[in-house]
Parts: structure tokens; C-alpha cells; sequence
């Protein structure tokens, strides 16, 4: 179903090659400005998640521990969540 607006558009050689697929159940492209935005925020977003999955992954690749592992291997980590939690800073 999710390919008949597709085909249309296909049909009436208006496809623009971008993957828009006609799917909008929210109208969030009603608004050009605020849409453009969005696609801004949605790509800066992504390169820095690339740049953590990266560095998570050279991290690994240094130390031999994940971000989990490492993380609980901190000295004194259980005192301080321990503290964290009764300070009601991770609640």
C-alpha cells in the first residue's frame, strides 16, 4: 500500500528522486520553512550520531571494553550513582 503513491508519481513522471513517498500522515510538510528546519535538525543530528557511534567504536578498539563496561569499571562508580540518586539527580 505504502507503494501506490510512489507508483503514481512514477507514473506522472513527477518523482523527484529524493524517496519521497507521498507519506505524510502528520502534515509536516505543509509548512516549507518549518520543514526545511526540520530536515536541518535531522541531519545535524545524524552526523553526531556518527561521530559517537565512531568514537565509541575507536574506544573499543583502544581500551578493549565497551562504554557499559568501562563506565562501571570507573573508581568509586557505585558511590557516586549511589550519591547521584540520593542528591535526586538521576530520578
Amino acid at each position: 500500500l505504502l507503494e501506490i503513491p510512489f507508483l503514481l508519481k512514477l507514473a506522472d513522471g513527477s518523482i523527484d528522486g529524493t524517496g519521497d513517498l507521498g507519506f505524510d500522515p502528520l502534515g509536516l510538510k505543509n509548512d516549507s520553512e518549518e520543514f526545511s528546519k526540520n530536515q536541518l535538525k535531522e541531519i545535524k543530528n545524524g552526523r553526531l550520531a556518527m561521530i559517537a557511534i565512531g568514537g565509541m567504536t575507536h574506544h573499543y578498539f583502544l581500551t578493549g571494553k565497551g562504554p557499559i563496561e568501562f563506565l562501571t569499571q570507573i573508581p568509586n562508580f557505585k558511590s557516586c550513582t549511589a550519591a547521584a540518586v540520593e542528591t535526586t539527580l538521576c530520578r
